[in-house]
């Protein structure tokens, strides 16, 4: 009879880590789906934020090139001016002025106002005049803070995917303690396997709640 007891104590015993090692399995691969999904989701997104990433920085290319063929046109009429004034030619003097663009005749209106001509500590010509802003200049720097911006976005979120294909791992890892804790013949090793397991389960779910989620 304590033999059967015994027995019976142990068949209930190895009955409760069945069970138990049932639930851990199942919430498991519920949970290593889970963190796959949003994997796949955090790839997307970084894909996307690559990609937009990638129009900024063509958009901020596109602004600069304006912007540089209006200096360079503005610096071939300013040296023409230049000559002008060197020359004493009043006449080509006017007529270059009437060919100064609008955004560089604010920066030369701006810059004559300094008289340098005769203030040494004046700027050394209209393009050295906070005023002046060709046009492009100022969208190629938004594109470009857009562009960083995105690519910063598109590495976080790489972060974010890299994070749950780890807790895909660490849910593996849970999966096969719970299912090897059913073959040890030692009772005790066999609890330790399985205590083991479910303290990697833990950890897992803490940090799949601390880990940010996309759907």
């Amino acid at each position: 009879m304590p033999e059967t007891g015994a027995n019976a104590a142990r068949d209930r015993q190895v009955g409760v880590r069945e069970l138990l090692a049932v639930i851990v399995l199942s919430i498991t691969a519920v949970l290593t789906a889970w963190s796959g999904f949003e994997a796949s989701k955090w790839g997307g997104e970084m894909s996307i934020a690559f990609s937009r990433a990638s129009g900024a920085r063509s958009e901020a290319s596109r602004s600069a090139a304006e912007a540089d063929a209006a200096r360079t046109f503005d610096l071939t009429v300013f040296g023409v001016y230049v000559q002008a004034v060197a020359e004493g030619d009043d006449v080509l003097r006017q007529f270059v002025e009437t060919r100064f663009t609008d955004h560089f005749a604010v920066a030369f209106d701006a810059w004559v106002a300094t008289s340098p001509l005769e203030d040494p500590d004046a700027p050394k010509g209209p393009f050295a005049m906070p005023e002046y802003r060709p046009p492009g200049e100022a969208e190629a720097a938004d594109a470009d803070a857009r562009a960083d911006a995105l690519f910063a976005d598109a590495l976080e979120n790489n972060q974010r995917g890299d994070d749950y294909t780890l807790l895909t791992v660490l849910f593996a890892l849970v999966l096969f303690f719970a299912a090897i804790s059913q073959r040890p013949r030692s009772t005790t090793l066999a609890w330790v396997v399985l205590g083991f397991a479910v303290v990697l389960l833990l950890v897992g779910v803490g940090l799949l709640i601390s880990f940010p989620k996309i759907i």
